[in-house]
C-alpha cells in the first residue's frame, strides 16, 4: 500500500476513534515484515492530532519481559529490563511464562459463561445501573461486578454461589501453575534487588506461608462511560499481581510520568503483572506501586482476572535490611572510612557504616 494513503487511513481513524488509530498502528508497525511496510520510517515519523501522536505512543510501549530469554545468553538483559519496569513502570508484561494457554482460555470461557448465567441480570438491575440510566454521575461505586476467590492458606471456591464444578477445577488448575510463576517472579525479583532468592517468599509467609487470592471481575459494557469508572484510582495494598485479561477490550490504565497510559488487551495470553504496596515496602521504594485505574467501556464487556500473591495477614512486613540506607553513626566515623575509600564505589562504604551503627567491627 502506498505510505501517504496509509498515513490518511490512520488519520481519518484518528479522527473517529483515537483509540483504535493507536492500536492498529502499534500492531501493523511492530509485527509487520519489512517488505510489506517498506515506509515503516515514514510511519513512524507521522502524527495524528496535536495531544497524542503515535510516536509518543509507541516510545511508551509497555516492557514485555520475555521469560523463554532468562535460559540463554538474553537473560542479563532479561533481567534488566524487568528491574527496569520495576522501577520505573510498576507493571509489565510476560510472554512464554509456561502457563498452558488452553487451560487459561478455558478458565476465561468459564468464568464469561459464569456471568452470563449468574451475574449478568442482576447487575442490570441494579440501582446504579438505573441511577446511570437517568444520566447521573456515580463516583463513589465502580461500574464492575465480581467475585472473589481464596486459595491459599484455605481454599473457599466451592463457596461462591452458583459456580460449577468445572470452573472450580479449572481455577485450581490454573493458579497451580500460576502460583509457581508468581514464585519464581519474586526469586527474579530478589536476585535483581541483590537479595536472598527466597526473601520475598519467606516475608510474605506469616505462619502459614504467602496469601492467594483471585478477584474475578466482568466491567459490563456501559452506555454513558464517561459518567462512571470501571474501577476508580488505586494502588493495589499487597504484594505482586499477575492479571488473565481480556484480549479483545481495553480499559485498564496505568500512571506514567504523571500521565495515563492506556494498557492495550493482552494478546496470545500473555500475563499483566504489577507490583504492591508492600513490595514497594520491602525494597525501601526501589520497586513502585502505581496507581492504576479501569475506565467503562461502551463497545464491550472487559474480563479481568487478577490472583494476588500477598503477605500472610500475620507476616511482619519491613524493608529488606541489605537495602536500607546506614543510620544513627557518627559523621565523624564517615569521614575516617571514607578518607581510605574515597575513590571507591560508596556501596560498600555504607555497609560498613551500617555495621558499624549495629555493633559489628
Amino acid at each position: 500500500m502506498d505510505v501517504s494513503k496509509l498515513i490518511d487511513m490512520f488519520s481519518g481513524w484518528k479522527r473517529s476513534d483515537p483509540l483504535q488509530a493507536k492500536v492498529m498502528f502499534s500492531a501493523m508497525y511492530d509485527h509487520a515484515p519489512e517488505e510489506a511496510l517498506p515506509g515503516r520510517a515514514a510511519m513512524r515519523s507521522c502524527t495524528l492530532g496535536t495531544s497524542s501522536n503515535l510516536l509518543s505512543y509507541i516510545s511508551m510501549e509497555l516492557p514485555v519481559i520475555d521469560f523463554a530469554a532468562l535460559n540463554g545468553e538474553k537473560r542479563s538483559k532479561t533481567m534488566a529490563l524487568l528491574n527496569e519496569a520495576c522501577e520505573k513502570w510498576g507493571c509489565f508484561q510476560i510472554d512464554n511464562h509456561g502457563i498452558d494457554k488452553e487451560l487459561m482460555e478455558k478458565v476465561k470461557q468459564l468464568v464469561n459463561g459464569h456471568y452470563d448465567e449468574n451475574l449478568k441480570e442482576k447487575f442490570f438491575e441494579s440501582e446504579m445501573v438505573r441511577s446511570l440510566n437517568n444520566n447521573g454521575v456515580i463516583s463513589d461505586k465502580d461500574w464492575e461486578t465480581t467475585f472473589f476467590v481464596w486459595h491459599r492458606p484455605n481454599n473457599n471456591i466451592n463457596e461462591i454461589p452458583n459456580i460449577s464444578k468445572q470452573l472450580c477445577e479449572t481455577m485450581d488448575e490454573y493458579i497451580a501453575q500460576l502460583l509457581k510463576l508468581a514464585e519464581t517472579l519474586s526469586e527474579l525479583m530478589c536476585e535483581n534487588l541483590g537479595l536472598d532468592p527466597n526473601h520475598i517468599k519467606q516475608a510474605f509467609s506469616g505462619t502459614k506461608g504467602p496469601s492467594v487470592g483471585t478477584k474475578v471481575a466482568i466491567y459490563p459494557q456501559c452506555p454513558n462511560p464517561d459518567l462512571v469508572r470501571g474501577l476508580r484510582e488505586h494502588t493495589d495494598a499487597g504484594g505482586i499481581i499477575l492479571l488473565l485479561q481480556d484480549d479483545q477490550v481495553p480499559g485498564l490504565e496505568f500512571l506514567k510520568d504523571g500521565q495515563w497510559q492506556r494498557i492495550p488487551p493482552s494478546r496470545n495470553n500473555t500475563i499483566f503483572v504489577n507490583t504492591g504496596d508492600q513490595l514497594e515496602v520491602l525494597s525501601n521504594g526501589k520497586y513502585k506501586s502505581v496507581l492504576h485505574r479501569v475506565m467503562a467501556e461502551k463497545h464491550g464487556s472487559r474480563l479481568s482476572i487478577a490472583t494476588f500473591y500477598n503477605p500472610a495477614n500475620d507476616a511482619a512486613i519491613s524493608p529488606a535490611p541489605k537495602l536500607l540506607y546506614p543510620s544513627g553513626y557518627h559523621f565523624g566515623d564517615y569521614l575516617k572510612l571514607y578518607s581510605t575509600t574515597k575513590f571507591s564505589d560508596k556501596g560498600p562504604r555504607f555497609e560498613s557504616m551500617k555495621a558499624m551503627a549495629n555493633g559489628h567491627h
